[in-house]
This record gives C-alpha cells, sequence and structure tokens, in this order.
C-alpha cells in the first residue's frame, strides 16, 4: 500500500483554524478512501472526514456528525495530497490525528469511518500528527 505522511497539525485557541496534509506516495485519487481519523487523551479512536473519487472524478464525501459545517477535505491530484481544512476549532477536537487510506472497498463503503476496518492489507496509516485546541 502507498505510504501515507501526515502533517499540519498545530496548537490554536478556540475558534481558530488548521489545515492538516496527508501525502501519498505512488497515490492514485480514484478508488481510494482518504481521510482522518482522531484519538484523544482517553478517548476512543474516532473518524472525522473522508473522501472518495469516483472513476467519473466525482467526490464523496464523509465527515463526523461533530465536525460537518466546520471541517472539509479536499484533494490535490498533482500533489498527491489531500487535505482537512479545520474552521472553528473547538477543545474538543484536540487529539493525534492520523491519515488513513483503503482501497478497493467502493464508494458505498459502510465501514469508511470506523477505525477496525483499516486493518487489512488493503489499507494504510499514516503515522499522527498531533493537534491542540485551547480555550
Amino acid at each position: 500500500q502507498v505510504p501515507l505522511r501526515d502533517s499540519g497539525g498545530g496548537s490554536v485557541q478556540a475558534g481558530g483554524s488548521l489545515r492538516l496534509s496527508c501525502t501519498a506516495s505512488g497515490y492514485t485519487s480514484t478508488n481510494y478512501w482518504m481521510g482522518w481519523f482522531r484519538q484523544g487523551a482517553g478517548k476512543e479512536r474516532e473518524g472525522v472526514a473522508f473522501l472518495y473519487t469516483t472513476r467519473d472524478t466525482r467526490d464523496i464525501r464523509r465527515y463526523a456528525d461533530s465536525v460537518k459545517g466546520r471541517f472539509t477535505i479536499s484533494r490535490d491530484d498533482a500533489a498527491n495530497t489531500i487535505y482537512l481544512q479545520m474552521d472553528s476549532l473547538k477543545p474538543d477536537d484536540t487529539g493525534m490525528y492520523f491519515c488513513a487510506a483503503s482501497r478497493y472497498k467502493g464508494p458505498e463503503w459502510t465501514d469508511v469511518m470506523l477505525p477496525g476496518a483499516y486493518g487489512d492489507s488493503l489499507s494504510t496509516w499514516g503515522q499522527g500528527t498531533q493537534v491542540t485546541v485551547s480555550s
């Protein structure tokens, strides 16, 4: 699977913004679900936002309810990179954010937001980047 490299984390005050990047070597935008999970201290890992590009280049996005309207996932095929623009950040958004990708699951994959579904040979993870939001 393609190696993933996370970047862009940092520390901001509540209401601020950050943009995460995930670069994939050898990435092809179609047929991959790519996005981010996060894990706060003492919390379970949860899905945040994911993107799938169909063969006719239509983008399908999935967001956790807690980030809808505040986070936006996008892609730049020329840079082999996806981005997570995070606006109106809250202290509850604090955690380690992990990029993940899974191949050949199709646009209707119902487990896209479940971290346990990314443990197979068709999936890969980034090393994570820390996001800290202070009140």
